[in-house]
C-alpha cells in the first residue's frame, strides 16, 4: 500500500504543477484528502480544465476538490488495500480476544494492582516532599498531635526559606472540645485549617506532616464551618449561613464526629450572638462530639472553664511588641489584647481605664472610630486648602510672567523699529553733511585753513548726532523686585537682647528680642521670627536707621483676637518634605499657638524616612516644659511617621 500511495502522490504532484503553471490554482494550494481519496483543490470555474471527478466542494462553492481521472485506479487500489487492512486487524483482534478471554479476571486484578501501585508511589513521593510520617493510629477518636504543620504552607514557606511554627494539639474523651481565643491575625484560622487538612489527609490514606510520637484517631464525620457562605439566591447573610451549618452539626454530631468552627457566633449583635453560640455549644457538648472552635466571646471562655469536656486554649501573643507568635497554648483562655494594644499605641491611660470599667455595660464604643475619621477628614481638608493656595499663587505668577513677556516682546519690536528709523535718518543727514563739506572745499579752493575748519565742523556734527541718537528705554512694568544687598557697616561684639543685626548675605536688618541657645528671636519690622545665631551679624545703629528709615526700632504691639486664632488653629501640623531648620521654626509657632489656646493633644506629621526629622523634632519638643509626653500614632494612621504630643 505504501508503494501505491507514493505513486499516486507522484502523479498528483505532476498534475498540480501543470495546473499552477496554467494559473488554474494558486501557488499556495497543496494536495488534500476528501472521502478517503487524494484530490486537488481547484477553483470552480476551472474544474473542467482537468478531466476527473468532483469528490467535494467548499462551503461557499468557490473551490471544488477534484480527483483527476488519471489517478482514479490508484485511488481505488488504495481504498481496496485499506479495506483489506481493516479486515486483517479485525481478524487479529478476534483471535487475540479469544485467547485472552479465559484470563479476564486475572487481567482485571492486575490492572487494579497496577493502579494501586501507582497511587501508593504518588503518596510516597508527596510524603518525601513534605517530610511526612505515619503516626500511631488509635482505635477510638482522639488527638495527640506533636508539631503538626500545614502542608501547603510548608511547601510555600520552603520556597521562601521560611519555617512554619508547629502546633501541638490534644483532644481526649475527658477534654473533647478545644475553645481557642486570642487577638486577630494571631493564627487561629491557620491553626483550624491545619487540623482539618491533616486529619483529612490521614483518613484519605496519606502520610501526614506531624512529628514522631503523634497519635491520631479516625472520625466517621468531619464537619467544617470556616469562611462565609453568603448567598443572594438563597437569601443567606453571614450569620444565616453560619446558623444553617450549625443546624446540620446539631442534627448529625455524635461520638465519632470532629467539627471545626471558625469565629463562632459572629455576624450579629455581640451579646445576642454570644448567647446563641453558648446554647449551641451546650448541645454539641452533650452529643459527645470532638471539636475545635475559634471565638472572641468571653461568655464562651467562661462556659468552657466550668463545663466538663471543654478546655480553653489560646494563640500566644507578644504583648510587649504586639506581635503574634503563632503558638497554641492549651489550658487557659487567651485575650484579644484590645486594651494592651490601645495602651501601646498611646491612648491616654485614663481613657483605657475608663474603657475597662465600661466593658460590662457597653461592649461596643464607636467614639474612637468617629474621632479617627474626624482627624483624617480634617487632615485632608487642610491639605486641600494648602494645595488650593499653592495653585492660586502659581496662577498669579504665571499671569505675571505672561504679562512681562508680552511687554518685553512689544518693547523689543518698538525699539528695533525706532532704531532702524533713527539709523536711516542718521545716514541721510551724514550724507547730506558730507556732500555740503565737499562742495565748500571745492568753493574755497582747497585752502589748508579753510579745510581744517570744515573738518572740525564735520567732527562736531558727528559728535552731536551720536549724542542725540542715544535711546532711552521706557520703565518696565511694576513688579516685585528683591532688594539688593547693601554695604552696611558691621560692628564687632557678641549678639544679645537689644543688638541690631542683619542676616548674613542679605540686606534684612532687625533687633534681637531674645536669645535661647543658638536660636535668636528677632524683630524685623512688624514681624517676629526665630533665626539661628550663626546666620546673624551686628550692624551699627546709624546703618540700621539708614536701612529701615523712620520706622521704630521695636514692632508695634497689637492685640490678639483669640476667637479668630482658635477658629484658624489646627491641631495637625504637616512637616513632610521640609528641612530641619524650617520644620523647627514651624514647630515653635505651632507650639506657641497651642499653648496660648490650651490644646491638650497635638499631632505632628513628619514622615518615616530615615527617622532624622522625627528625632530632631522630638528632641526640640523636650525643651518645652508644657509637653507631658510623646508617642507614635496608631499604625493604621501613620505609625512612626506621626508624633502625638500630650500637653500638661
Amino acid at each position: 500500500m505504501y508503494n501505491e500511495q507514493a505513486g499516486l502522490r507522484k502523479k498528483l504532484d505532476t498534475i498540480l504543477k501543470s495546473a499552477k503553471a496554467n494559473g488554474w490554482i494558486g501557488e499556495e494550494v497543496s494536495l488534500t484528502i476528501r472521502n478517503g481519496r487524494m484530490v486537488i483543490p481547484i477553483a470552480a470555474e476551472h474544474k473542467r480544465k482537468i478531466k476527473g471527478f468532483v469528490q467535494d466542494e467548499s462551503d461557499t462553492g468557490r473551490t471544488v476538490f477534484l480527483e483527476p481521472a488519471d489517478v482514479l485506479d490508484s485511488n481505488n487500489e488504495i481504498k481496496e488495500l485499506e479495506a483489506r487492512e481493516r479486515r486483517e486487524i479485525i481478524r487479529i483482534l478476534i483471535e487475540l480476544t479469544a485467547k485472552i478471554r479465559p484470563h479476564v479476571e486475572v487481567l482485571r486484578r492486575a490492572y487494579t494492582f497496577l493502579g494501586l501501585v501507582d497511587f501508593i508511589r504518588a503518596k510516597a513521593k508527596l510524603a518525601l516532599q513534605l517530610g511526612a510520617i505515619a503516626p500511631v493510629l488509635l482505635a477510638q477518636p482522639a488527638m495527640r498531635w506533636r508539631s503538626a504543620r500545614h502542608p501547603l504552607l510548608l511547601l510555600t514557606f520552603r520556597k521562601l526559606n521560611k519555617s512554619v511554627v508547629p502546633l501541638d494539639v490534644e483532644l481526649s474523651p475527658e477534654r473533647r472540645i478545644l475553645l481557642v481565643s486570642g487577638p486577630n491575625a494571631g493564627g487561629k484560622s491557620v491553626m483550624l485549617k491545619t487540623i482539618g487538612l491533616v486529619q483529612y489527609m490521614l483518613q484519605c490514606g496519606l502520610l501526614v506532616t506531624v512529628a514522631d510520637g503523634t497519635e491520631m484517631g479516625i472520625f466517621r464525620n468531619l464537619f467544617i464551618d470556616i469562611g462565609d457562605e453568603q448567598s443572594l439566591d438563597n437569601d443567606l447573610s453571614t450569620y444565616s449561613s453560619h446558623l444553617t451549618n450549625m443546624r446540620q452539626f446539631l442534627h448529625h454530631a455524635d461520638r465519632r464526629t470532629l467539627f471545626l468552627i471558625d469565629e463562632f457566633g459572629t455576624g450579629t449583635e455581640p451579646s445576642l450572638g454570644g448567647a446563641v453560640a453558648e446554647a449551641i455549644l451546650e448541645d454539641l457538648t452533650k452529643s459527645g462530639a470532638f471539636g475545635v472552635i475559634n471565638t472572641h466571646y468571653s461568655n464562651l471562655k467562661t462556659f468552657a472553664d466550668r463545663t466538663p469536656g471543654l478546655v480553653n486554649g489560646a494563640m500566644r501573643f507578644d504583648a510587649e511588641h504586639l506581635e503574634p507568635l503563632y503558638e497554641l497554648n492549651i489550658g487557659k483562655p487567651g485575650s484579644s489584647f484590645a486594651f494592651e494594644i490601645a495602651q501601646k499605641i498611646g491612648l491616654p491611660r485614663n481613657v483605657v481605664e475608663r474603657a475597662r470599667g465600661k466593658l460590662d455595660r457597653n461592649q461596643v464604643n464607636f467614639e474612637k472610630l468617629a474621632k479617627e475619621l474626624e482627624i483624617e477628614k480634617k487632615v485632608f481638608a487642610e491639605k486641600n486648602v494648602e494645595n488650593a493656595t499653592r495653585q492660586r499663587k502659581l496662577d498669579e505668577l504665571t499671569a505675571q510672567y505672561s504679562t512681562l513677556r508680552t511687554y518685553l516682546d512689544t518693547e523689543k519690536k518698538r525699539l528695533l523699529n525706532e532704531a532702524k528709523q533713527q539709523a536711516k535718518q542718521l545716514v541721510r543727514d551724514a550724507n547730506a553733511r558730507i556732500e555740503q563739506t565737499i562742495r565748500e572745499i571745492r568753493e574755497q579752493g582747497a585752502e589748508k585753513l579753510a579745510t581744517k575748519n570744515i573738518r572740525q565742523s564735520l567732527q562736531e556734527f558727528e559728535r552731536s548726532q551720536l549724542q542725540e541718537e542715544k535711546i532711552a528705554l521706557p520703565p518696565p512694568p511694576k513688579t516685585k523686585v528683591e532688594p539688593e544687598e547693601s554695604d552696611l557697616e558691621l560692628v564687632s561684639g557678641e549678639i544679645g537682647p537689644g543688638s541690631l543685626v542683619r542676616v548674613k548675605g542679605q540686606s534684612t536688618v532687625g533687633e534681637v528680642l531674645d536669645l535661647k541657645g543658638k536660636d535668636v528671636s528677632v524683630a524685623i519690622g512688624d514681624l517676629k521670627t526665630t533665626i539661628k545665631l550663626n546666620r546673624l551679624e551686628i550692624v551699627s545703629r546709624r546703618e540700621y536707621r539708614e536701612a529701615v528709615g523712620e520706622k521704630p526700632l521695636r514692632p508695634k504691639l497689637m492685640g490678639v483676637d483669640m476667637n479668630e486664632k482658635a477658629a484658624n488653629f489646627s491641631f495637625n501640623l504637616d512637616l513632610r518634605g521640609q528641612r530641619g531648620e524650617e520644620a523647627l521654626h514651624q514647630v515653635d509657632q505651632f507650639m506657641d499657638d497651642a499653648i496660648l489656646l490650651g490644646y491638650p493633644e497635638l499631632r505632628i506629621v513628619h514622615g518615616k524616612g530615615d527617622g532624622i526629622l522625627r528625632t530632631l523634632i522630638r528632641q526640640h519638643l523636650r525643651s518645652y516644659p508644657h509637653v507631658a509626653g510623646m508617642q507614635d500614632e496608631h499604625p493604621d494612621r501613620g505609625g512612626a511617621g506621626v508624633t502625638l504630643v500630650r500637653m500638661k
